[in-house]
């Protein structure tokens, strides 16, 4: 493996040594390619990489010599030492995704990206293709960095793209594009919804009449049309797999909250000559993604769901539509923007149970529309969701884990608060269920 001809004379930095930066950092090492300078914010992650004064100076001086700058995602630009420079010279900034599509341009990729469903839609098409003898490899957002893949040139790559990463692409250009929905969602990163939805936008930016764009959304099909991509516009709707769904024995995907994910595989797998037989054979054996709508528990008529990656009230909405009778946690750190519209889904909700160091925040869209108690903690609110519950015995309910806020008040990631709701539900239930 060896960098293209037309790189190996160029300089680049790495900016941000996370998960992402590491990865650039090891392709470079397997192309054996040397011309790269890094640097990150966190001064604990500098002392572990040997970066001292004298090397971070150094850094700083040489980034405006270098042809481009890998920039690991999630970095706001405004907060750093680089601000400055990145409004002079924004066309040097790129990302792994950019550099992926510049070293590997042969290989054939579908890009998946959306406010909601994101993961699911990429492991599920993943399972499908591996079911079917298409040799296929998933990374980007979820799991292994796309430059840590091993990149066989037969190979399908399947690419989760989260708006951070599209936000400072350049270079992305997919065989099959898939935007699933939009809705509010970091809007104190991007500064604004038009910024949101431009950064989704960029993986139809450089598609030629050969490659696929698949939009189920008439105002993101006007926005594909307007910005007059070149791509073949795909329209998805759910016809197709309406036809199939009863045929598919897989409670995961009963669900009404994977149909929209749904409709797009669908178009895929129909796309890419997939016979419906095997289809169905092969999401009735996929297993669903923790963390996101997760049936882990039920006894005695009482269902509980972690839906911990539901970080935006957009997300939790679906879980709140496709449930009846529920005891429902909320809270955490709120995002930019978002607002709890309760007005179609109230119906559904006995009582909620408020969490998280902005239980305020959360209170003011909840009060006078539905019953409800402060918490603060995740345990507070298991203990009384698990005491309210204990005397109903012939009704089916749902107690559901939906938080509509990031994790970051109270925990690492949504999956440390998903893994705590679930122990804590195992340690607490037999006491009270």
């Amino acid at each position: 493996m060896n960098i293209p001809i037309n790189y190996s004379k160029e300089n680049f930095a790495i900016y941000g040594l996370g998960r992402t930066g590491v990865s650039v950092i090891n392709y470079f090492k397997r192309v054996k390619f040397k011309n790269y300078i890094i640097y990150d914010d966190k001064k604990s992650v500098r002392r572990a990489w040997g970066i001292n004064k004298k090397k971070e100076n150094s850094f700083f001086k040489n980034i405006n010599f270098v042809n481009y700058i890998i920039i690991s995602p999630g970095i706001d630009i405004k907060k750093t030492r680089l601000h400055k420079f990145y409004l002079k010279n924004k066309h040097k900034f790129i990302t792994d995704l950019d550099l992926f599509y510049m070293f590997h341009k042969n290989i054939k990729s579908i890009v998946v990206t959306g406010t909601n469903g994101k993961s699911t839609t990429c492991k599920i098409i993943e399972h499908i293709l591996n079911k079917n003898n298409i040799q296929s490899e998933l990374g980007g957002n979820i799991g292994s960095p796309v430059l840590n893949l091993s990149l066989k040139s037969k190979s399908l790559i399947i690419i989760e793209a989260s708006s951070f990463q599209l936000s400072y692409s350049k270079f992305i250009k997919p065989d099959f594009a898939i935007i699933l929905n939009i809705s509010k969602d970091h809007i104190d990163w991007h500064g604004s919804m038009k910024n949101y939805l431009q950064s989704k936008l960029k993986i139809f930016s450089l598609q030629d009449k050969k490659q696929l764009a698949l939009l189920n959304n008439n105002k993101l099909i006007r926005n594909f049309k307007k910005n007059r991509f070149k791509g073949n516009l795909k329209k998805v709707d759910n016809k197709n797999y309406f036809k199939i769904k009863k045929k598919i024995k897989n409670d995961y995907l009963k669900s009404e909250v994977n149909d929209e994910n749904m409709s797009f595989i669908c178009k895929i797998s129909e796309i890419l000559n997939i016979k419906k037989k095997s289809l169905i054979k092969s999401l009735t054996s996929f297993k669903g993604l923790s963390h996101r709508h997760e049936v882990f528990l039920k006894k005695n008529n009482k269902i509980f769901i972690n839906d911990s990656k539901a970080t935006s009230f957009s997300s939790t909405k679906f879980a709140l539509k496709n449930n009846k009778n529920i005891f429902w946690i909320v809270g955490g750190l709120p995002k930019k923007g978002d607002k709890l519209d309760l007005s179609d889904v109230k119906k559904n909700i006995i009582k909620s149970y408020i969490i998280g160091k902005h239980m305020n925040s959360f209170q003011k869209y909840i009060k006078r529309k539905i019953n409800y108690k402060l918490c603060k903690t995740l345990k507070n609110a298991v203990v009384s969701i698990l005491n309210d519950i204990k005397k109903i015995q012939n009704k089916k309910i749902t107690i559901l884990l939906s938080p509509a806020s990031a994790s970051y008040d109270q925990f690492k990631n949504f999956e440390e608060r998903g893994n705590q709701f679930k122990k804590f539900v195992k340690l607490y239930r037999k006491k009270y269920v």
